[in-house]
């Protein structure tokens, strides 16, 4: 019988815009950059030149710190740019496709004769181990590590975020031969939603599905962390996108790397929110494809955790599942402001009328913080939203003041940023909760290497 966690702390945030259930074609450019940020703890190290040939699943770059951790380009190509910023950091390593794609041949695998060091050693080769995450610190793990067990979330509960049960329909037996193969290095938990159809008939031993029910963050992987199998100190579990799990098994069922995600174009202001194919790294224009009569603001990623864009092309990330588009709000003229009913308006106090109509969809909301920082008030309202077993505000407030003793003793080592996402979206004192739990995380890190 599949195990069912209940969460009764959350919130869910119906936003206009989800995304229908079909596909549309997209433009993207030719020329495909991945890049070393979409890999939180990885200093690369460029293994290739301007106007070097690659085939797709040749290593662009290797991690500095772990050189057999390789990342493989997505397409074969002509390598156009190596991007650098400030003090020559690495921002994208860029390769204009070719006309006829070809790839590297890793051989097809039979993942039930595989062990661990197999799976570990085809993964590293491929130029994939650095898409599995880590907790503690919430980075990209190394092949030092040994997890305690492996989560994949396969539930995506964020406002506006892709649907993966959409996403793997056709890729059902790549799914089971990536988390077979997963299952060879550690126990893998499966966290799914209460409807899902991903759990099989016939459950693979080493895989345990578990149903979340609640409200988001309940698709948070950190959450389910939390309720299944907590991080202590000098403890390790691997956390791998659901997608990444694909890209394994599409490794060893047919040898080549294929780095397709199904995405979400979703938002208020996308004439058509639908669903689109795109490969990480693809260059994906939007010009045609959304409303032109306010200013914008396009995300990579959702509107709580993911990354604001300066254009209309906005770069598909290796772990990025939908591109949402809201307004920015520069266009808003509130008469009387807050003395206002604001039926139309999203609240999570009874400040506006519209907590009458609870299960109301369709909020419209923009990109304003309406507010500025101030004194952190210790009011409880980060414990409303975030179901896991810590002490959110002591937790962040041990941060500011670098405190690693209490740190320690208030949970860390089991949270990445994106669990104090709604924290943020709720907190009063307008606090940036997701930079001060990476910075946290940073310092940890620093500290214990």
């Amino acid at each position: 019988m599949t195990k069912i966690v209940k969460l009764h702390r959350g919130l869910d945030i119906r936003l206009a815009g989800v995304a229908k259930k079909e596909k549309i074609a997209i433009k993207s450019g030719n020329v495909y950059a991945l890049q070393p940020d979409d890999f939180e703890g990885v200093k690369p190290k460029v293994v290739v030149k301007e106007g070097d040939k690659v085939k797709a699943g040749d290593a662009l770059f290797v991690n500095k710190a772990y050189p057999e951790v390789k990342f493989a380009s997505p397409v074969s190509g002509t390598v156009t740019l190596i991007e650098r910023g400030e003090r020559r950091k690495v921002l994208s390593v860029q390769v204009e496709a070719d006309a006829k794609q070809e790839y590297v041949d890793f051989g097809k695998k039979d993942v039930s004769k595989l062990s661990a060091d197999d799976v570990k050693a085809s993964l590293l080769e491929a130029g994939l181990f650095g898409y599995i995450n880590q907790l503690p610190y919430a980075i990209s793990t190394n092949p030092t590590t040994a997890p305690k067990a492996i989560f994949v979330s396969a539930l995506r509960d964020m406002p506006l975020a892709g649907d993966f049960e959409f996403e793997v329909k056709g890729q059902e037996a790549d799914f089971q031969t990536g988390l077979e193969a997963l299952s060879k290095i550690a126990k893998v938990y499966v966290g799914v939603g209460k409807d899902s159809q991903l759990v099989p008939v016939n459950v693979n031993v080493p895989v345990e599905y578990v149903v979340f029910s609640g409200k988001c963050p309940a698709g948070n992987v950190g959450v389910q962390v939390n309720h299944l199998d907590p991080v202590n100190k000098g403890e390790v579990v691997w956390t791998v996108d659901p997608t990444a799990v694909l890209f394994f098994g599409r490794l060893f069922n047919t040898g080549k790397v294929n780095l397709t995600r199904t995405l979400a174009l979703a938002g208020s202001e996308v004439e058509n929110p639908a669903y689109f194919d795109a490969l990480v790294g693809s260059q994906v224009i939007l010009n045609e494809l959304v409303k032109a009569d306010k200013t914008l603001r396009i995300i990579a990623g959702n509107p709580l955790t993911g990354k604001p864009q300066t254009g209309a092309t906005v770069v598909v990330g290796a772990h990025c599942s939908e591109i949402t588009v809201i307004p920015e709000g520069d266009h808003a003229d509130e008469i009387f402001g807050w003395i206002m009913p604001r039926f139309k308006q999203f609240s999570v106090s009874r400040s506006y009328f519209s907590w009458l109509f609870p299960k109301k969809d369709g909020y419209v909301l923009d990109a304003r913080v309406k507010g500025g920082e101030r004194h952190m008030i210790m009011s409880g309202e980060y414990d409303k939203v975030l179901p896991m077993d810590i002490y959110g505000e002591f937790l962040i407030k041990a941060i500011i003041a670098q405190d690693i003793d209490k740190m320690e003793a208030l949970g860390i080592y089991e949270v990445s940023p994106e669990d104090f996402a709604l924290a943020e979206f709720v907190d009063s004192s307008k606090l940036e909760l997701q930079k001060i739990v990476r910075e946290g995380l940073n310092m940890l890190r620093k500290e214990n290497e």
